[in-house]
């Protein structure tokens, strides 16, 4: 039985502007209180249904208390870790976070890789790529990372081309051949799923796209390679707290032979292990 809790941005929104400040009105917060069960942040899909299976099967066993709390965005769950809120989050990918931590001065750091979810273009409107007609809108993510990302996509399957040597901060400006003069529409990543009506296609990170009941291996008209990918999800929490020993031990789980078959079983190919 599934038992999280639901959070969103503006529910903590206090807490976004508290960063490396411990919780208010606590003299231990989930960082700090090693005794207490492990607050892990987490993204409904896959992350927190991940972190469910482990709790529900895995973590009793292993002595580890462990609780889920869900967000729907990608800003509160590193802000809640950095000022002590939660003790963990499992959610994003090395180039974002290196991303966030430059601009929000926090202090995140990785503890142990998980999965990867493919990144991928879809459509209501055309069956190919090649069916986007000249002048169509392609809605992509508006953080830096994942646009870059969500452009390299369309680049590297041969819709656009991009700058020599651009990296992780791509943006439209660097699209040096753009045949079908595509036009490009920055939302927030979670809301491109439903931009679906509004665009031609969308650029969808695999959490969204799961959670909005597409599948990233069949319904995706251009999908990322899991070979040599960067974008791998991982555990992560406040630097000094690695070696929490609830942090390890949910570090082991992630990466045990149960949550691998759980994962290839339950996602058939639109989540993959990364381990």
């Amino acid at each position: 039985m599934r038992n999280t809790t639901k959070l969103g941005t503006a529910v903590l929104a206090a807490g976004a502007l508290t960063l490396g400040l411990t919780a208010c009105g606590s003299d231990k917060d989930s960082a700090s209180d090693t005794s207490g069960p492990l607050v892990v942040a987490a993204s409904p899909v896959p992350h927190a249904e991940i972190l469910d299976y482990v709790k529900d099967n895995l973590a009793k066993k292993a002595g580890l208390d462990l609780e889920v709390r869900e967000f729907t965005d990608y800003v509160t769950p590193n802000t809640a870790t950095e000022d002590g809120s939660v003790g963990a989050n499992y959610f994003q990918n090395q180039p974002y976070l290196d991303d966030f931590n430059k601009k929000n001065g926090t202090h995140i750091v990785p503890v142990v890789t998980v999965h990867l979810e493919p990144l991928g273009l879809y459509s209501s409107k055309v069956k190919s790529a090649d069916d986007l007609e000249s002048g169509a809108t392609i809605a992509v993510p508006n953080d830096s990372v994942n646009e870059a990302r969500a452009l390299k996509l369309l680049a590297t399957n041969g819709i656009i081309t991009l700058k020599d040597g651009v990296g992780n901060e791509a943006t439209p400006a660097d699209i040096t051949k753009n045949p079908k003069d595509l036009k490009f529409k920055e939302l927030e990543a979670a809301q491109t799923p439903r931009s679906l009506e509004d665009v031609d296609a969308a650029v969808i990170n695999g959490n969204y796209a799961i959670e909005a009941d597409l599948s990233p291996a069949k319904d995706a008209l251009v999908l990322e390679s899991a070979k040599d990918n960067p974008y791998g999800n991982f555990l992560a929490v406040k630097e000094g707290n690695e070696d929490d020993p609830r942090v390890k031990k949910l570090a082991e789980l992630l990466t045990s032979p149960e949550v691998k078959k759980f994962i290839e079983d339950k996602y058939e190919g639109s989540v993959i292990p990364s381990f």
